[in-house]
């Protein structure tokens, strides 16, 4: 039996994953202050809430995608929040990309109204939400992990139950240092071949086969020779992810130079005007530095 979805954050990643349970046939309300993204939805099928009560009272599930934690606290605890609403038993899945001590503190807030939360962070990008082929990072109770796993598997490829609440987000945290920094890596060596004056495309082809080929070369480097920027994944959501790495690395006693590096970076492609463009926009700061623009062709 299908079961009765409500999902809230209608954004890049979220709006195709809302699309994506609808494809596979579940009932599916949605709600988001932007009315535009929720109108979308509903001319796909969806039904649309005016309000998280409606959310919370018409759903067994419930799915949050939101932009950081002040917002999901929000939306779930807050004074509308579907912690109000929800009838005992309904999991709430949160698959936004915030800190394990927010994880935790709304998985125990919801544990008291007798509401059960799995945190299942993503990655991926708007073209694996787009094609439902996520990977998936979950951190919650085995049993109820066994639940809604069939709903999860509609939205992504890869779906990992890491361990108790929190660990998924922890999850999270360490695959937005592995990406990130690898588009940093990534984008000095393709400024220094640039200034060099080398094909860069060629240059591409030649290594993609080898030890320093990966997913993150692959899905960055043809965009960056086409100059194109729009965001899969923000400046601005990445610059908070590794904000929330860094705070979770100093309060735990994990020094981590290199994210700290990578924080400034971030800062300051938002003080150029960079925020909205995708993290392969990362190789703008270096491309300013060395004077240097990186093209399919170099001159």
């Amino acid at each position: 039996m299908k079961k009765h979805i409500g999902f809230i954050g209608l954004g890049i990643m979220g709006k195709p994953m809302a699309l994506n349970l609808i494809h596979a046939g579940h009932p599916l309300t949605v709600y988001d202050i932007n009315k535009e993204a929720v109108e979308a939805l509903a001319n796909s099928g969806a039904v649309a809430a005016d309000s998280l009560k409606a959310v919370g009272e018409n759903s067994d599930i419930i799915i949050t995608m939101l932009p950081a934690s002040n917002h999901v606290k929000e939306v779930v605890l807050g004074e509308n929040g579907v912690i109000k609403s929800a009838k005992a038993g309904t999991v709430v899945i949160d698959m936004s990309s915030i800190t394990p001590v927010v994880s935790k503190e709304i998985a125990s807030e919801l544990a008291k109204a007798g509401i059960e939360m799995l945190d299942a962070p993503v990655s991926g990008g708007e073209p694996k939400a787009i094609d439902g082929t996520l990977a998936i990072m979950v951190g919650g109770k085995e049993e109820v992990f066994e639940q809604v796993k069939d709903v999860l598997y509609c939205m992504g490829e890869n779906v990992t139950l890491v361990g108790e609440n929190g660990c998924g987000t922890t999850a999270k945290l360490a695959n937005q240092v592995i990406v990130n920094l690898n588009i940093a890596a990534m984008s000095e060596a393709l400024v220094l071949a640039a200034k060099a004056g080398i094909d860069i495309q060629k240059m591409y082809e030649a290594i993609r086969g080898g030890l320093a080929g990966s997913a993150v070369l692959d899905a960055k480097v043809p965009l960056i020779l086409e100059r194109n920027f729009v965001a899969g994944g923000r400046i601005d959501i990445n610059l908070k992810d590794i904000t929330n790495v860094m705070d979770t690395a100093h309060e735990i006693g994990v020094p981590l130079p290199l994210s700290s590096q990578l924080l400034e970076i971030f800062h300051a492609l938002k003080v150029d005007g960079k925020a909205s463009h995708d993290h392969g926009g990362i190789v703008q700061y270096y491309e300013k530095l060395a004077n240097v623009e990186v093209r399919g062709s170099q001159k």
